[in-house]
Formats: C-alpha cells, structure tokens, sequence
C-alpha cells in the first residue's frame, strides 16, 4: 500500500510542478505554446484539465513506483524514473491515448513537440523520483 500512495502522490505532484515547469520553460524559449494550469473542462466528467492530467500523472506514478525499482540497477533511480516517463508515457500518449481522443498519432509528429514533450515527460519523471524519495525519508518508508 504504501507504493501505491507514494506512487500516487509523487505523481500528481509532480504534474503540479515539473510538469507545468517544463512546460514553462518550452513556452518561454517559444518551442511550444501550452497553456499551464488549464481549468478548460475535460470530457466526459468536465474536471479541469490540470486536475485530470494530475490524477492521470498519479496513476503513472503508481506504475513508475512498482516498475522503476525493478529495472536493472543502472536505471534504478533518476534515469529510470525519467526514462520510463520519457519513453514509456509518451509512447502510450502517441499511440493510444491520442487516437483514442481522435487525434492524429503522435500528434501528427510535428516538430519541435516530437522532442520537446519526451523532454518534458522526462523532467515530470525527475520530479517523481525526487517527491517519491522526499515522502519515504519523511514517513520513513525506507
């Protein structure tokens, strides 16, 4: 159980923050136009944008939680956690969450999201590893 909250927790949060920041940053370098925090309702239920993709990011972290640990040691910390939202994520955005939504796979690969957007993934994956290790140092769940 308490992979699942740390997972879940480190997650959201992490959508809060280093998702919304990485996204920042590529809109201030003008490589993509994002608008950070959307309150824009989502279908089906209408909860605002920046609440689903939280409670969408927490569900990866619970994923991230029980897979990254398992992952040769190499990639058993900060790469593994940002692999596996750099990869793992984006690709199943691309190839089933976008369709799903009827749009284009991969968005249509265009460029420079094609890059940028593994590079924000990767940054929110940075931001699971570091959340998920501050919750276990402070409930000591080591």
């Amino acid at each position: 159980m308490r992979t699942v909250v740390v997972g879940f927790v480190a997650g959201s949060v992490s959508v809060l923050i280093f998702h919304q920041l990485g996204f920042l940053i590529a809109n201030e370098l003008g490589l993509l136009k994002v608008q950070l925090y959307s309150l824009r309702p989502v279908p089906p239920l209408g909860v605002p944008a920046i609440l689903s993709s939280a409670f969408w990011g927490g569900l990866w972290g619970i994923i991230a939680a029980f897979a990254v640990p398992r992952l040769p040691q190499a990639v058993d910390g900060p790469l593994g956690w940002m692999l596996f939202a750099a990869v793992i994520v984006t690709f199943v955005n691309w190839f089933i969450v976008l369709p799903i939504k009827g749009a284009p796979v991969g968005g249509g690969f265009r460029m420079p999201g094609v890059v940028i957007v593994p590079l924000v993934y990767a940054f929110w994956g940075f931001g699971m590893w570091v959340i998920a290790g501050l919750i276990r140092r402070l409930l000591r769940w080591q």
